[in-house]
């Protein structure tokens, strides 16, 4: 039980990952939240425009892009409260993940502008 002496970064639900290791796994996520864009427009491909047309490949890449879609929100909102992002940039990094492959321009505009500086505070 955390007493009044406890400082807010102590508090936190993930202590013990640096601000670098977040980042570092906000930007893989951001490339593979891409990729699996590119796996599910394959597999829709196959469903609606392939002469064999099928849908499984639309289930399994539609399943993991899912996945990664919503670890990329918990990691956006992660790093909006460690690195102290505008509600702006939060809002831009949300919506990046909306269109194909918008999230690897975001994630290279926020490391360019010193968004995704693991020392930022």
């Amino acid at each position: 039980m955390p007493t009044s002496s406890t400082s807010p970064r102590e508090r936190e639900i993930l202590p013990q990952l640096s601000n670098a290791t977040i980042v570092r796994w906000f930007k893989i996520v951001a490339i593979a939240e891409a990729i699996s864009w590119a796996l599910l427009l394959t597999g829709m491909y196959f469903k609606y425009l392939a002469t064999d047309r099928t849908d499984v490949l639309v289930s399994i890449f539609g399943a993991l892009h899912g996945g990664i879609f919503v670890l990329f929100v918990a990691l956006t909102l992660l790093v909006w409260r460690r690195l102290r992002w505008s509600f702006g940039t939060l809002a831009l990094a949300l919506v990046s993940a909306v269109p194909p492959f918008f999230t690897i321009p975001f994630e290279m505009w926020a490391s360019r502008t010193g968004r995704l500086d693991p020392t930022r505070r």
